[in-house]
């Protein structure tokens, strides 16, 4: 092979990897404007929304490649699809545990998502005290020429779930030797109080929204407003007696 066949076959790969990678970039942002709606609705309609943040990641070409080689399967963009289903990764941070099941079970009624798995991390948790929600989802990306359908896999756990994932991913951050026993207790401790933490803050939410609920203190000009992307409406009086009638 001459010196331009190489570069021509180059340009090839180059353009099937980036249209590959190119996709589960799509197939995040469509999750993450699901996401967006969902709690745009909620703050707008209840003033409060079951999401705190979003972070996503799509895995780099060279931590696929690792993957792949530890598997020992082949190398082919075809292969990597069917066999690595967390290229594109999702993480939904809540404020509560009820929080958690509640997104989950919206973006599982949602038609245009098909859930391929679930893996419940919190009634289950793993052996060194993780705890999250997993659910893998198959979402359509429509391109100029075809449509793709890709798998995003997308975690959902509390801010005190996220708080101690992402310190035990720092503490044994290219740590490959066996854990000592005592530290996986410590661990698997710590992970257990911040699920006690999860319950009480839960608790405390829920009697302190049953007391203002008990008071009903909106006033009468709050009840006369709405807010739309930041923007305050008014109501008048006769729209809202003739949408009642």
């Amino acid at each position: 092979m001459n010196t331009q066949d190489q570069i021509e076959k180059f340009k090839q790969i180059k353009y099937e990897l980036t249209r590959f990678m190119m996709i589960y970039k799509f197939a995040l942002e469509e999750i993450e404007t699901k996401i967006d709606i969902l709690k745009q609705e909620f703050q707008m309609l209840h003033d409060y929304s079951p999401i705190e943040h979003t972070k996503s990641r799509i895995k780099s070409p060279e931590s696929i490649m690792n993957k792949m080689l530890r598997k020992n399967s082949e190398l082919s963009l075809d292969a990597i699809k069917s066999s690595i289903k967390d290229i594109a990764g999702l993480r939904i941070t809540c404020s509560f545990i009820s929080d958690i099941y509640q997104v989950s079970a919206m973006l599982q009624k949602q038609d245009d998502l098909k859930v391929l798995g679930v893996k419940d991390y919190i009634k289950n948790p793993k052996p060194n005290g993780y705890q999250s929600l997993h659910l893998l989802v198959e979402v359509p990306v429509f391109l100029s020429d075809c449509q793709e359908h890709v798998c995003v896999e997308v975690q959902i756990r509390t801010i005190a779930m996220d708080f101690w994932a992402s310190l035990e991913h720092k503490i044994f951050y290219k740590y490959s030797q066996a854990v000592p026993e005592h530290l996986t207790r410590e661990l698997k401790n710590a992970a257990d109080k911040a699920y006690e933490l999860d319950l009480q803050m839960e608790r405390l939410h829920r009697e302190i929204k049953e007391i203002k609920d008990a008071q009903g203190d909106d006033s009468d000009e709050e009840l006369r407003q709405i807010i739309i992307n930041n923007q305050q409406f008014n109501l008048p009086a006769n729209f809202i007696k003739l949408l009642g009638e």
